[in-house]
């Protein structure tokens, strides 16, 4: 890695290696510093988003958001099809062609002598990786895992911390499934104690939100584990709210920012909370199968990896990441998907996905027979939200936007409610919403077409 590293043009040798880490990271999205880049490809992707970028410059992000000539350039950035609108990409996105293209090369350079290059050119670089992680998350690298995704990463947490039977772990009847699978199994081998409380559908103000969990702690409460945002109803939660609350009275919280990550800008400061785990291959980009775990650096020592790992790297975050033998390449194409979002920039990316989700919201929410599981309000939704047309089978309208009109969305069946999520993405087209929101309108105004 420092051999690597010393090899870019202009870095100052007296620099700790990894250190001097922007510039790094954009040398090798100019395909500069690794011999087997392609420097024609990658470059012409990466400075179209560069160029689109400065062309909006002068703009807030909330005028940027509507200005389809900047984002017609980010959406020919994608190879996706157009003969299928996808509005799931809440449960995994396409990644932009620069991040394939890196993924596709660093597949092929490991195999090459793989048992060497793979563990002793490549792998090695993935400490680049976990700086620009870092630094999107606002945090120190050495509290940064990568692994393979958000349920990967919550996992580590929710098995590995040590609890006595009868100690309560609180969490909401929203929260991802296989989260509360890996709590109940705690829960039936050890005597642990789940208890779920309601949040409010769409609430009128997140305080009522914090009182849920409030309300919900007792004095045998160990653990909070909530989303961040939910991922079925696309519900932002007050997580600092709740970390403080917690703090007080002496317990930790596990924050499952699955969804959040990459999706709206915020930093850990903004969350304080004690743990982190998100997927990168949702709204970050990345390539499949990535992940990202935080944990507070006083609390790396005390924590139980997944896999065994030696005494010796019990402090060390990299712990996290003893998994046998894996690929280097999806790590390394995490480079790409950074530079990506950071040239396009955090709070513009945010802005798009609140206007397209509002955009699609507002075309329908007038319309008969209509109910929203997603607030209006900019603090508590962005991209993703939940739409019910009453007495109408979410299933069945899920299934007819696809079969005849080729419209991908995800229907939820929930205890407390029921509706469509549509997760729109920056490559989805104004004309692509249109064509749904006209399908929707008439199935609430006529129903479902028989046969």
């Amino acid at each position: 890695m420092e051999r690597l590293i010393r090899e870019i043009p202009g870095r100052d040798r007296s620099t700790p290696a990894g250190f001097d880490r922007r510039k790094f990271l954009t040398m090798v999205g100019k395909g500069v510093g690794l011999a087997t880049m392609s420097t024609t490809t990658l470059a012409a992707l990466l400075n179209n988003v560069h160029a689109a970028a400065r062309r909006v410059e002068h703009l807030t992000p909330d005028q940027a958001a509507s200005n389809e000539d900047f984002w017609l350039d980010i959406q020919q950035a994608f190879s996706v099809t157009r003969g299928i609108t996808n509005l799931n990409n809440g449960g995994v996105s396409p990644s932009p062609r620069i991040v394939t293209e890196a993924l596709v090369r660093y597949i092929w350079e490991q195999e090459d002598a793989t048992a060497y290059t793979m563990w002793q050119i490549l792998e090695p670089q993935c400490e680049t990786i976990r700086t620009g992680l870092a630094e999107i998350f606002g945090c120190d690298r050495e509290e940064i895992a990568i692994t393979r995704n958000a349920s990967e990463s919550l996992e580590i947490l929710l098995t590995g911390m040590d609890f006595k039977s009868g100690d309560e772990i609180l969490t909401t009847t929203q929260d991802y499934p296989r989260m509360l699978t890996t709590l109940r199994q705690r829960e039936t081998r050890e005597g642990l104690v789940l208890k779920l409380i309601q949040v409010p559908i769409a609430p009128k103000n997140l305080d009522s939100i914090v009182g849920a969990f409030e309300k919900g702690i007792t004095n045998r409460t160990r653990l909070v584990l909530m989303s961040h945002v939910i991922n079925i109803t696309g519900q932002i939660t007050p997580v600092k709210a709740v970390c403080e609350l917690a703090r007080s009275k002496g317990i930790e919280v596990i924050v499952d920012g699955a969804h959040s990550f990459g999706h709206f800008a915020f930093k850990h400061e903004n969350l304080q909370c004690d743990y982190f785990g998100t997927s990168l291959h949702k709204w970050l980009f990345a390539p499949k199968g990535t992940g990202l775990l935080f944990v507070k650096r006083d609390k790396i020592e005390k924590l139980w990896p997944l896999m065994a790992a030696e005494k010796k790297q019990a402090a060390d975050i990299r712990k996290f990441e003893e998994i046998g033998t894996h690929s280097a390449a999806p790590r390394l194409a995490i480079g790409e998907a950074i530079l990506f979002h950071n040239g396009i920039g955090a709070e513009r990316k945010e802005a798009r996905l609140r206007y397209l989700s509002r955009y699609w919201m507002n075309r329908l929410k007038d319309l008969p027979n209509v109910r929203f599981h997603t607030s209006f309000d900019a603090n508590q939704s962005c991209g993703i939200a939940n739409i019910e047309i009453v007495g109408i089978d979410p299933a069945a309208i899920g299934a007819y936007l696809m079969d005849k009109h080729k419209i991908f969305t995800t229907p939820i069946i929930h205890d407390e409610f029921k509706g469509i999520r549509i997760t729109p993405s920056l490559y989805t087209t104004l004309q692509e919403l249109d064509r749904f929101c006209d399908v929707m309108a008439s199935i609430a105004k006529q129903g479902l077409p028989k046969g």
